[in-house]
């Protein structure tokens, strides 16, 4: 099994990397492999909504340039994947967000690609806007269907410059359980195939309020 994590910072190696390799690491202590992938330093443009990989269904976007189809076919290839992201002013990123706008529009119309893998989102922050970031990267989680392990609280660790997060013994403590956390749950689900079916996947409805 496999987890891959997206690390939204600019800061390769900064508080958001610190905090996804402390849960990486309680999930190779469970004989899982994982994968950083740096996002936060790269050029993504975000959706233009030309709703061409629904007319085209072959796991990619149009938007040529980035690495966004890349990333995909790591998301497709793993059995976990984690969220993680610095708090950007109020939120996420604007690179995070721009790949996972198009990454969850792509495998959500290709037969809902993501529908129940494993995942997480993880935020580093200095102070304050972790908890509404954390929401909207589980956003992203529940609109595919995947399944979410938890910890002992939100999945938000504190740290200003580069490391300072391995100090917050809190969230070094929530990292870890959700690493636990996220093993077992990858396990139970790799038990379960051909013992459990899993229910029937429903085709979307879609319904405005003003008609």
């Amino acid at each position: 099994m496999k987890v891959v994590a997206f690390n939204g910072s600019p800061n390769k190696e900064g508080n958001t990397w610190h905090a996804l390799k402390i849960v990486t690491a309680a999930l190779e202590q469970e004989g899982i492999e994982t994968e950083i992938v740096h996002v936060g330093n790269k050029a993504v443009r975000g959706c233009v909504a030309c709703y061409q990989c629904v007319k085209n269904k072959n796991e990619q976007c149009v938007l040529p340039g980035d690495p966004v189809n890349e990333w995909i076919q790591k998301m497709k290839q793993a059995d976990g994947i984690i969220l993680g992201t610095p708090v950007h002013y109020s939120a996420i990123g604007g690179t995070m967000k721009s790949f996972l706008d198009r990454a969850f529009f792509v495998t959500g119309v290709n037969d809902s690609m993501l529908r129940h893998k494993v995942g997480a989102a993880v935020v580093a922050v200095r102070r304050s806007g972790g908890v509404p970031t954390f929401d909207q990267l589980n956003n992203f989680l529940n609109y595919a269907e995947m399944l979410l392990p938890t910890s002992n609280y939100w999945n938000v660790i504190h740290g200003r410059t580069p490391g300072e997060v391995v100090q917050d013994l809190e969230g070094v403590q929530i990292m870890r359980v959700l690493g636990k956390n996220m093993a077992w749950l990858m396990k139970l689900v790799e038990h379960g195939k051909g013992a459990v079916a899993p229910p029937e996947r429903e085709a979307k409805t879609f319904f405005s309020f003003i008609h």
